[in-house]
């Protein structure tokens, strides 16, 4: 009789503490499902708005008129095989067409009549703050686009962001051996392509502009 008795005194303790736990969880305001929403959107809503303040921050620094990126008459050559025009010119319409105003030199554009083709390649190589180049099975076979990717490799030894391979129909163990310490772009999905070439730039860009300051 004793042993039953302590039993159910001890059933019905451990059921009063229980009631009790549970009151006080659900009048916790800090366990409230509203309570958290409210704060991971309002966290969220915060980081947008840091994200966007600074990328607009960062644009007008790289603009302002007295700027490391005005110190050359392009911020980016496109190196590509003549095959391939239809799809460099996309990308240039795209590089033009964003905030920062991305000043591409597209040879069969921008080349001065009457030149000749080495001047106008090295010029263009020297005269560019990035260089990309759009390897595809068209340039690998085309000398011109070679002479200007070693014309690249020579005024950036190291790159540093600077010299910007991207990969199309061509496979990995034809990349050139020339740039086998570069990571390198594989064009998949263009607008996502187009996208990391553009970040790409803007990030030397930024660079530049805060060593120069």
């Amino acid at each position: 009789a004793g042993w039953f008795r302590r039993l159910l005194h001890k059933s019905k303790s451990s059921s009063a503490e229980s009631s009790l736990n549970s009151s006080r969880s659900s009048s916790s305001p800090s366990s409230s499902p509203s309570s958290s929403s409210a704060e991971n959107c309002s966290s969220t809503s915060m980081s947008l708005v840091r994200s966007v303040h600074l990328s607009s921050t960062l644009v007008s620094d790289i603009n302002a008129s007295g700027s490391a990126r005005w110190a050359k008459s392009y911020d980016v050559c496109i190196c590509h095989s003549e095959v391939d025009l239809e799809l460099v010119e996309e990308l240039v319409s795209y590089l033009e067409g964003q905030p920062e105003s991305f000043r591409c030199f597209l040879q069969l554009r921008d080349a001065a009549p009457g030149s000749a083709v080495v001047t106008e390649l090295c010029d263009a190589v020297q005269n560019s703050h990035c260089w990309v180049m759009l390897i595809t099975p068209s340039f690998l076979q085309d000398p011109w686009c070679k002479y200007q990717m070693h014309q690249a490799l020579a005024e950036a030894p190291m790159a540093n962001g600077r010299t910007i391979p991207v990969l199309k129909d061509v496979d990995r163990k034809d990349y050139p051996r020339e740039l086998r310490n570069l990571y390198y772009i594989y064009m998949a999905l263009k607008e996502n392509s187009f996208r990391q070439i553009r970040d790409t730039i803007m990030r030397y860009l930024q660079e530049l502009c805060r060593n120069s300051t």
